[in-house]
């Protein structure tokens, strides 16, 4: 019996077990089953159109970290926000540590505070907790539900659909308007069997995106847990898997509510956040996983994503034949900028030597997490050779209940660090990794780049995804890669005895209590958003980057870490924009977007012209851009800067096959880029020289059309090339041709 099982086919939940669709032999109805499951019970809840197939949803509070906040701020406030309309939570989770030999950071921080007076919102100091403890510990309810600008936004344990958006959609809300999507397929995750000793929730996770992530299983769609196997996990072990739910595509979470969720509302201060939330019987779903706990290893996530998965057992019998199955195929995605070597972390036994080791953040950062690592460490040694072991609590109140138990003092006695609430080693910006060695991380992803390392400049370093067990295993044993359930070790029963000292103390909470006298606080590095340009009736772009790679993540499109301290500066953010993918992006969309300002101005650029002529295009009627084509971008993070570092260089299109995300694919539309797609049989055989012309482009939008007669004019002459650009709303339609979201709200709309 595999550890997680694919079920295709419809399933109904009756008599409280899952039975197949065609085991019924056709006698119920999926679309009426579908309004017994609990997400579409809180959707419907949430919607605001009650349009068949459609959900336009307002959401009963949202989230935001550092890197995202100001922009999304300085996005409703063009718009013409005049105070929040919902709890909205401003955390400073990831530019917590200052620019060196600058304020750019904490520059930031004090435009959060005075936002939040201002406009009535709540603000969470650096160090305090990482985005998503603080939202689990302060805002989510049973039935509730919270948007986020952070890809994690998962709270699905806690009763809470959790959805992560790029900042336009968050804007949206702050401006009274809704989160729109179709209807949504719901998959069943059943989970049955008991949980062996040494097995975290990490383990779970891995293999449940092992299992899903490579062809699209739970692509956009929504997951709802239900099942037996529920029961025996604590709230920090269900929320463990549930945060890495992301990292399968799925579009957000949900599970079954009981006396542990009831539990943990009473111990946080708010037992009015709780009721139960079972599936209805006859509950339809459009296909079921099955997650065998009792069968559950010990998981390693070997680089460049948590999808990479393998039992430990596995890796450990076949050391090189993994080793160098990875490295060759992370060595393609480096694309010759750098070599991985992870055969270099193979000792002279076989064994694999790991470097570093991080529990961290809002997957790893957890009470439980830290209290077991520390049992397993309790009397020994991490070591005086290469191996380190940082831990970062999730939030200033579960680093004060491991101070005054005990927890902490085993750990540092042991030779770990702790260190305050923070991100960082997520994204880079912290604990990073000496070149070409191996650091193990209960943390959410390990994709190419992301713990800091910097390809063009030589250097790379590999991430693998563990448990925080087997971290602290490893670290007993010296860095020798060690599964906990290999190890003999006991726990005494800890209780998380939640304290909101910290936070009442620390924490402006001003929601409802706007006041406009208050005058925001800005730094030399946060600039309002450039003027973007609306759609002329014809497009004609350049294709700036072709890239062939299976999936582009937003860490590619624009990297994490060091960038960060410009995220308030889009023009300065923008200079960033595929630097580690495609280093000649950022010079080569600069051009055309002088182009399209000369054009503009009424000075036709010779270059375009002799295009345009060749496909009889008037340069009076056509905008001038630039594009990315990628087989499928946008895995990964939420972030907007993606798709807005594209628009201030005067990008105007991607084309892809299909887009890894829906907020990737939001986050362009809000940003004015068409998200074209074209049919995935056809390969893409233009590079960087060449140009795309798309006739009647704003026209056709407008009215609904989505298919787009396009020419691929070359060094050759010109090709016939069809695009798509399908199911768009109508205000989708608007925000695309008048060039931005908030060019929409200018012209009084929405």
């Amino acid at each position: 019996m595999a550890m997680v099982e694919i079920k295709r086919g419809g399933y109904y939940l009756v008599g409280g077990k899952p039975v197949s669709e065609a085991g019924l032999c056709g006698t119920c109805d999926p679309a009426k089953g579908k309004q017994q499951t609990m997400a579409y019970r809180i959707l419907r809840a949430h919607d605001k159109a009650g349009q068949p197939g459609k959900f336009r949803i307002a959401f009963d509070a949202m989230v935001s970290h550092d890197i995202t906040y100001v922009g999304i701020i300085q996005t409703a406030r063009a718009s013409g926000m005049t105070e929040f309309p919902l709890p909205y939570a401003l955390t400073n989770c990831h530019n917590s540590l200052c620019a060196v030999g600058g304020t750019i950071n904490e520059d930031d921080h004090a435009f959060g505070l005075s936002a939040a007076k201002k406009y009535g919102g709540i603000y969470v100091p650096a160090n305090q907790a990482v985005i998503h403890q603080y939202a689990r510990e302060k805002l989510t309810g049973c039935g509730r539900m919270i948007l986020g600008s952070d890809s994690h936004t998962r709270y699905g344990c806690y009763g809470t659909l959790g959805v992560g958006e790029g900042g336009g959609e968050l804007a949206k809300q702050l401006l009274k308007n809704t989160w729109d999507i179709d209807e949504p397929e719901v998959i069943l995750v059943w989970l049955e069997g008991k949980i062996p000793h040494g097995i975290g929730p990490h383990d779970i996770a891995i293999a449940l995106v092992g299992a899903t992530f490579p062809d699209g299983t739970v692509k956009n769609k929504v997951l709802e847990f239900a099942g037996p196997g529920i029961g025996q996990m604590s709230m920090d072990y269900r929320i463990g898997i549930d945060v890495m739910t992301t990292e399968t595509s799925c579009l957000t979470s949900i599970w079954e509510t009981d006396g542990e969720v009831e539990a943990f509302y009473r111990n946080v201060g708010r037992p009015e956040a709780y009721a139960e939330l079972r599936p209805g019987e006859g509950a339809y779903y459009d296909g079921m996983v099955k997650i065998n706990l009792d069968q559950m290893e010990s998981m390693i996530a070997l680089p460049f994503h948590p999808s990479k998965a393998y039992t430990i057992h596995q890796l450990q019998a076949e050391t090189e034949k993994i080793f160098k199955e990875i490295e060759a195929a992370c060595n393609r995605e480096l694309d010759g900028k750098v070599t991985m070597d992870l055969c270099r972390s193979i000792n002279d036994k076989g064994q694999v030597v790991c470097d570093q080791g991080v529990i961290v953040g809002c997957s790893g950062g957890m009470y439980e997490n830290i209290v077991e690592a520390a049992a397993i460490l309790a009397g020994k040694s991490i070591g005086n050779g290469y191996f380190d072991l940082s831990v970062y609590p999730s939030s200033a109140p579960i680093n004060l209940a491991i101070t005054k138990d005990g927890t902490a003092a085993s750990l540092i006695e042991a030779g770990a660090v702790i260190k305050p609430a923070f991100c960082g080693p997520c994204f880079g910006a912290g604990d990073t990794p000496a070149h070409n060695t191996l650091s193990i991380r209960h943390a959410t992803r390990n994709f190419a780049n992301r713990e800091g390392s910097k390809p063009a400049n030589g250097q790379i370093a590999a991430v693998a995804l563990m448990d925080a067990r087997s971290i602290a295993a490893t670290a007993c044993n010296g860095g020798v890669l060690t599964a906990a359930t290999d190890i003999d070790y006991t726990v005494e029963p800890h209780t998380y005895h939640y304290s909101d000292a910290v936070y009442e103390k620390r924490c402006y909470n001003g929601f409802g209590k706007a006041d406009p006298t208050v005058e925001l606080r800005f730094g030399p590095n946060i600039k309002d958003w450039p003027k973007m340009p609306a759609y002329e009736e014809d497009l004609l772009v350049k294709l700036c980057a072709v890239i062939h790679d299976p999936v582009t993540t937003t860490d590619e499109l624009i990297p994490s870490g060091e960038t960060s301290s410009y995220r308030s500066n889009p023009i300065g953010l923008s200079e960033f924009a595929l630097s580690r993918r495609v280093p000649e992006y950022v010079g080569r969309s600069k051009l055309l977007r002088q182009m399209e300002t000369d054009r503009q101005a009424g000075s036709v650029p010779p270059e375009a012209a002799a295009v345009l002529a060749k496909v009889g295009g008037d340069p009076g009627r056509t905008t001038i851009g630039s594009c990315v084509f990628a087989h499928k971008p946008g895995d990964g993070s939420a972030r907007e800067q993606a798709a807005s570092c594209q628009k201030v260089l005067g990008g105007f299109a991607n084309i892809c096959y299909e887009y890894a995300t829906k907020r990737y694919r939001s986050n362009c539309i809000n940003w004015g880029i068409v998200p074209f797609t074209m049919d995935a049989d056809r390969d893409f055989a233009y590079t960087e020289q060449d140009w795309i012309y798309v006739p009647g482009l704003r026209k056709g939008i407008l009215e609904g059309r989505e298919e787009f007669d396009a020419k691929v004019i070359t060094a050759n002459g010109t090709e016939d090339l069809k695009l798509y650009c399908r199911g768009l709303t109508e205000d989708e339609r608007r925000i695309l041709t008048d060039g931005c979201l908030m060019n929409f709200y200018a012209a009084n709309r929405g």
